[in-house]
């Protein structure tokens, strides 16, 4: 059964690493979702550029696409995206210090250039221009990020990011909701923007401004409260929150450790596959309880027969020798149920023609 599930997933494009996942899935009580890349679609927009103390856009922009020209994370692809939209030419990034959950330290053309939230800056030691207050709340107001640029330890500027909700997002929490599985938020995103995007999906709990090593420790909470949690993640900071979990499922064309992290993967990239998920985890147990009845039947019969009516050796073994057919086919029932649907109904627009679980382990 185990397997023919597992091959059931992957023709589904769905890609399940450990199929202990699957046992656990039809427990889980609480789906927890790492915010940027996750709920929103992987890279935002630079909505706007505020500069202070005399600097230009076009150079904050150069600076900061310079300076993330190494990232591989949503942010410094949006930033990287705005900058080639400009056509800036960018200059050689000389040495680079991430710190994750907090910002980025550079060195370019001679300059020491600092991106990261107000936090980070303020860690760093540098003073907050006034507007960035303002800026700030205006930002936050309409559910945008504000990540802030300083040169030689000054504050010259702001990028704005407007994220971008998945078009799917709403309706899988409805789906989890309809299942009566609470859903919460754990993003270290500023706190204004997260509960907005909360409020707008319908999501149960948020907590903001949370640094990745905290996040995993949220999880942990959950759990402690008798919470069975599934995190949904596709970062490097949400890779100790994945482990943390009874069940880690991430997105293809995540991070690596993400992916590494994850028991499960969605081949397709987003969060519409999650409902089938559970309905294929649900199917399963069933299947399996199945298999256990007609394992059991056999021998419960057997002895009753026995002691009841005197039944020999012969046709004690027979009746359990009866359950195998019926187990092996109950086991493939899944395999030859999904070869029905897709004659009658061909493979839906998230499966591949071809996949099987090797195929997709391979990739």
């Amino acid at each position: 059964s185990m397997l023919s599930y597992l091959q059931v997933a992957a023709q589904r494009g769905i890609l399940v690493k450990d199929g202990r996942a699957l046992e656990v899935l039809p427990e889980i009580n609480t789906v927890v979702f790492d915010k940027t890349g996750t709920l929103t679609l992987e890279q935002p927009t630079v909505s706007q550029i505020h500069c202070y103390n005399g600097v230009t856009e076009l150079k904050l922009l150069r600076y900061a696409a310079a300076a993330e020209a190494k990232q591989s994370h949503p942010v410094a692809r949006a930033i990287l995206q705005a900058a080639a939209d400009q056509g800036l030419a960018l200059p050689l990034l000389e040495d680079a210090e991430y710190k994750v959950g907090y910002g980025l330290k550079t060195q370019i053309e001679g300059r020491v250039i600092h991106i990261g939230s107000v936090r980070f800056m303020a860690i760093e030691g540098f003073a907050i221009p006034p507007d960035v207050a303002t800026h700030q709340d205006e930002s936050h107001a309409l559910g945008h990020s504000l990540v802030l640029v300083a040169l030689d330890g000054e504050v010259v500027g702001a990028i704005e990011l407007q994220p971008t909700i998945r078009p799917e997002a709403l309706e899988i929490i409805r789906d989890l909701h309809k299942r009566n599985i609470e859903t919460v938020i754990i993003s270290g995103d500023n706190d204004a923007p997260t509960r907005r995007l909360a409020a707008d999906l319908g999501i149960d709990r948020y907590f903001a401004e949370v640094l990745p090593e905290d996040k995993a420790n949220l999880v942990r909470q959950l759990q402690e409260e008798g919470h069975k949690v599934c995190f949904v993640g596709d970062g490097i900071n949400d890779s100790i929150a994945l482990k943390s979990a009874d069940v880690a499922v991430s997105l293809r064309g995540a991070t690596t450790i993400a992916t590494d992290m994850a028991e499960i993967i969605f081949m397709n990239g987003t969060l519409g596959q999650l409902p089938e998920l559970f309905t294929l985890a649900d199917e399963f147990a069933a299947n399996m309880r199945v298999n256990l009845v007609a394992s059991m039947t056999p021998g419960i019969v057997g002895i009753a027969g026995t002691l009841l009516f005197g039944w020999g050796m012969t046709v004690c073994v027979f009746l359990m020798q009866s359950s195998t057919p019926v187990g092996i086919y109950n086991a493939v029932k899944p395999l030859l149920n999904e070869q029905r649907r897709e004659i009658a109904h061909g493979p839906a627009d998230h499966r591949c023609r071809g996949w099987s679980y090797n195929s997709l382990l391979c990739q």
